[in-house]
């Protein structure tokens, strides 16, 4: 069904949070060439924030973007998003002209290449910001298909809350989050170290082809594990926490990712060192992910690692200082009616 998208006279505003993997095992290649996985996404409150507006007739869609650098605006998936929005609206769009440009304004606030799906992440939300701002509604299959087109990772961004993954991404398992989180205290917080090397998924992917993996399965176990208790409402946020050394070691592509940039071996090192607990790898990386009970405590890490950096006790490789965050996992959005965290 649609409404007169003249009525969305406001601009229509999304965030669009940054995930981490807490587990990624890479389970073979498929006959498609994408590469079968299993993983524990998380979505965090680091977020990119995206407003679009309905353009006069006869206007091209346009992209503004502020923050960290995203490359050539006219490879943005934003703008890839709206396009496929719109060839997804016109059955219900039921006009002969198709639905109008869009003026997007994008803040970046995730880095770019980091294995924290920021891309993906803003593209599920202009896709969902264009259906609404044109007064269109579809079907969650379609819109499925629309996000899965545009990237493995987009699907979950739909879910609002952590999900196993598996396919190339787009098989989605919505997961309850962790028995008492919410009632009351703080939610697990995550320290993010990102360098500005950037690392591209697909040379990870091929590095991975060539040989860079540990043998033996034992990312895959530990997906399994988490994913299951999570599913039956076991872990409590001490119980996760307890199990930041498994996860942080459950990562098969955290080899690819030293093999395509070598300086992350003696950075990870360095944080080790300084942190003294387990230090994990989202995605492809180069982000780095430390696991702390509550928010407060990730952001003393991260004042920790900021010290740590400009006495050039921790080296990141890359062009600038790395990025550095104290977040905080977001729980499924039903289950945090009333929690503004």
């Amino acid at each position: 069904m649609t409404a007169d998208p003249t009525r969305a006279l406001a601009p229509v505003v999304r965030l669009a949070p940054a995930k981490v993997n807490l587990t990624l095992a890479v389970l073979g290649t498929r006959p498609d060439g994408f590469h079968a996985l299993h993983s524990v996404f998380v979505p965090v409150d680091l977020a990119d924030r995206l407003s679009v507006a309905v353009l006069p007739p006869g206007a091209k869609d346009i992209l503004h973007v502020d923050g960290h650098d995203a490359g050539p605006t006219e490879d943005n998936l934003v703008l890839r998003a709206i396009r496929a929005a719109r060839e997804a609206a016109r059955p219900e769009w039921g006009r002969p002209e198709p639905p109008p440009a869009l003026a997007a304004r994008l803040e970046k606030r995730i880095p770019v290449a980091a294995g924290l799906a920021g891309g993906s992440s803003d593209a599920a939300a202009a896709l969902d910001a264009a259906l609404e701002a044109w007064g269109v509604t579809l079907d969650a299959s379609t819109r499925h298909d629309v996000a899965a087109r545009l990237g493995s990772d987009v699907p979950f961004f739909a879910v609002g809350g952590p999900a196993l993954i598996e396919g190339r991404g787009e098989q989605l398992t919505p997961l309850p989050w962790l028995r008492g989180d919410l009632a009351g205290g703080d939610r697990p917080g995550l320290l993010l170290v990102t360098p500005s090397c950037g690392v591209s998924t697909p040379a990870a992917y091929r590095a991975w082809d060539e040989g860079a993996r540990v043998p033996g399965g034992a990312a895959r176990m530990a997906s399994l594990h988490l994913a299951e208790e999570l599913r039956k409402g076991i872990l409590g946020v001490a119980d996760l926490v307890t199990r930041a050394s498994v996860l942080a070691a459950a990562n098969d592509l955290a080899p690819a990712a030293a093999v395509v940039e070598p300086g992350l071996v003696p950075f990870k090192r360095a944080l080790l060192r300084l942190l003294g607990r387990p230090v994990g790898v989202s995605g492809s990386g180069p982000t780095h992910w430390a696991l702390y009970p509550s928010h407060a405590e990730a952001q003393v890490a991260a004042d920790l690692v900021r010290a740590a950096v400009a006495r050039g006790d921790v080296v990141a490789p890359g062009p600038r200082e790395p990025f550095v965050a104290a977040v905080r996992i977001l729980a499924p959005a039903r289950a945090t009616k009333g929690d503004s965290a």
